[in-house]
């Protein structure tokens, strides 16, 4: 049994809504939607395939409803044909208690792209917000592409600038979803050069692990803090624990001193422990691990 195996581990508890916290899917837009789909055929597999109950939030979007019936369509094609579309576009809509109705149903939830600062200023601290960290407690799988990977972190990037030097106000920060404590994302990665970005996060907030994630790229992580990386591109990950800077004593928009950050560049089919903060061994060796742990 490999951690790649159809229905094992925590796919199963996912699925079957045993107690387990579900899985989240931190996608870096530009998901494969035309060939192969494998991100989003993992995503529908997770929460269940052809039984699965998923919602897909489109607030972020600026194509209205076009953005959810793109996703009706795709999944519907992937086998799955119980899905509801939620667009809150203010706050008194995201507090409807109409909204936790839906989302006590759903066996996944997917957040689509756009502009994350608008997805949660619109949901954070809403019913609908509630309902979304009520829906991963209690074992669907959430994925978020883009806009929607970024807002699930608690803390995200709302605005900034790309470039590989990372700079005095090249970013801004924020607060995101809080469905993944401890991390900061950012998405199209290496197409958008947001390394240097990343890195003045990290330097800025070492406590906060940063995770930079391609697009066509997933970053999945399992409800024991375990991340495998799915997809055509990789998942940077900004580990800032010992990092040196001169961060606080930035001005204007100058370069920022930045040493010691511990940067990790993983492709697909590698995995990463996010307590310990390490590389782990092997895809077959965390196979095992979790094959024990079950």
């Amino acid at each position: 049994m490999t951690p790649d195996t159809p229905g094992t581990g925590h796919e199963l508890w996912a699925s079957a809504g045993l107690g387990a916290a579900g899985a989240v899917m931190v996608i870096g837009g530009a998901e494969d939607k035309v060939r192969d789909k494998t991100i989003l055929a993992r995503f529908a597999r997770l929460a269940g395939g052809a039984d699965a109950r998923i919602v897909v939030i489109s607030t972020a979007s600026s194509l209205g409803d076009a953005a959810t019936e793109t996703y009706r369509e795709l999944f519907d094609g992937l086998g799955i044909t119980a899905m509801e579309g939620l667009r809150p576009e203010e706050r008194e809509e995201a507090d409807d208690p109409a909204v936790s109705k839906i989302m006590a149903e759903a066996t996944g939830v997917f957040l689509t792209g756009g502009n994350q600062s608008r997805l949660t200023q619109v949901v954070g601290g809403t019913r609908l917000g509630d309902a979304l960290a009520n829906a991963h407690d209690r074992g669907a799988v959430l994925a978020g592409t883009s806009a929607g990977a970024s807002a699930l972190a608690s803390h995200m990037v709302a605005f900034g600038q790309p470039g590989t030097t990372p700079k005095n106000r090249m970013v801004q920060l924020s607060a995101g979803l809080g469905i993944l404590t401890g991390l900061v994302i950012d998405q199209h990665f290496e197409q958008r050069g947001r390394h240097g970005r990343l890195l003045a996060l990290v330097a800025q907030s070492p406590s906060l692990l940063g995770m930079g994630v391609d697009e066509d790229t997933c970053a999945i992580v399992h409800p024991d803090q375990t991340l495998q990386v799915l997809g055509k591109g990789a998942v940077t990950i900004v580990d800032g624990r010992h990092v040196k800077t001169d961060a606080y004593r930035g001005k204007g928009y100058k370069p920022l001193m930045v040493s010691g950050a511990i940067l990790h560049s993983l492709p697909s089919g590698y995995w990463f422990d996010l307590r310990s903060r390490t590389l782990m061994a092997s895809a077959d060796a965390a196979g095992r691990e979790r094959e024990a742990s079950e």
